[in-house]
């Protein structure tokens, strides 16, 4: 376990970080072991992932704002120096956090975070994941000069407990802290805590948005990016990943086929090779886990049941049967991520075939059963997810899935990250 240390002989890093107003209330410090977010010790990083309270089960196999955006102030920054003016940058559900210089070492909870940091050219700044197993660092293979230090990630692959916070002594902890008070029974005096020992939270649970204690203010991937961006200072990297974000959007959405001619989906999680039973999300969802799918246009074929999304409160599933009823042109199956597209069709897939109730599915009979995407995505993995799934929907227009064919350019994505800014 972490050793907590006094106020006041913590490093002065700390002293660069306060908040500008709290919407947690006045609340009271707890020690080390009280509140409910603690634990005996930190997790290691060979240890097995168990499901978190409250979210989706474990994969396996184991694997900007609608106002005006802060511009940059004047005066005191040098290449010598991190020193700046204070600024101030707000989001709920933590409300104004005020910064008295750039945050250099980060943790972020999930992989979409993770992917704003690493966007805005912040990637070496990483110190630990809240949930490792989901962050996809893969796809920076494809982008010459980017890469994470996979080590400091499997170091702190689940940061959940206060132990953890104070051991990594981060400077910003890109999470939502009503996720750490609902899904790990932290005490809000655990999360007053932490950011007053040792840095601010700045997140907002954005994957989706079928929370019932989720009741502030959601954002989209660029409005939750955008907010990151002002706190790292780093405005124009956001606005080169904003423009080619839309251009990228806008060209691929210029090539689909008309509404009427568009795949019914059925969005699912179900991480077992052998599927019996699947967790149904519905696409009315705006959550961003959901973005390359809107994006793309699909009709939800869940529409026009009384089916919920998954969350925290529903924790249904079907059975082939009740797909039967729905045979959806398409399923998506979410908990595979670590498998290539040819490993889903030889397991998950080829299990669904011979299955006596699944073999029946239209989507099965023509092969259109695909890998899900990421549960958290960022913006560089939401142009992969992208990609990936015009592929999987529209084939004929944009390519089969195991082709190379490539709808963005890796390259300009690259230079971006490394600050190359000129097109």
């Amino acid at each position: 376990m972490g050793e907590h240390v006094p106020n006041g002989e913590r490093s002065t890093r700390r002293e660069y970080l306060k908040y500008g107003g709290s919407v947690v209330g006045a609340m009271v410090l707890s020690g080390c072991l009280g509140g409910g977010g603690s634990s005996s010790e930190p997790a290691s990083a060979g240890g097995d992932s168990t499901a978190e309270p409250n979210e989706e089960p474990d994969e396996q196999p184991t694997e900007g704002p609608d106002g005006e955006s802060n511009e940059e102030q004047d005066g005191g920054t040098t290449e010598e120096s991190n020193e700046i003016d204070p600024y101030t940058v707000s989001m709920e559900p933590v409300g104004e956090v005020t910064f008295e210089s750039v945050p250099e070492r980060w943790v972020a909870y999930d992989g979409g975070f993770a992917d704003m940091a690493v966007a805005l050219g912040r990637g070496d700044g990483l110190a630990g994941v809240g949930n490792a197993d989901r962050y996809y660092t893969y796809v920076y293979d494809e982008l010459p000069g980017v890469e994470v230090e996979r080590d400091a990630v499997e170091a702190y692959p689940e940061v959940r407990t206060k132990e953890e916070f104070y051991e990594l002594d981060a400077d910003v902890h890109l999470y939502d802290p009503q996720m750490l008070v609902n899904w790990f029974d932290w005490a809000e005096a655990d999360v007053e805590e932490i950011r007053e020992n040792v840095a601010p939270f700045f997140g907002n649970l954005i994957f989706r948005r079928s929370d019932e204690w989720h009741d502030y203010r959601y954002y989209t991937l660029y409005e939750a990016f955008e907010l990151v961006a002002e706190a790292f200072r780093e405005r124009e990297r956001f606005e080169a990943f904003a423009e080619l974000h839309e251009e990228f959007i806008a060209e691929v959405q210029t090539r689909l086929p008309p509404a009427a001619e568009r795949p019914n989906v059925f969005l699912t999680f179900e991480g077992t090779d052998e599927p019996e039973t699947f967790s149904p999300y519905r696409l009315i969802d705006k959550g961003t886990s959901k973005k390359q799918w809107l994006d793309l246009g699909v009709n939800d074929a869940l529409a026009g049941t009384d089916i919920e999304n998954l969350s925290t409160t529903n924790r249904g599933e079907l059975d082939y049967e009740n797909l039967l009823e729905i045979d959806p042109d398409v399923i998506l199956v979410r908990g595979h991520e670590r498998k290539s597209p040819t490993e889903f069709r030889e397991t998950v897939l080829a299990y669904m075939e011979d299955h006596p109730v699944g073999g029946e599915l239209s989507a099965v009979r023509n092969g259109r059963v695909y890998r899900g995407g990421y549960l958290y995505q960022g913006p560089i993995h939401n142009l992969f997810l992208t990609e990936r799934a015009a592929k999987q929907l529209y084939p004929d227009e944009f390519g089969e899935v195991t082709d190379d064919t490539k709808l963005f350019d890796r390259e300009r994505v690259a230079d971006i990250v490394a600050g190359n800014l000129e097109e």
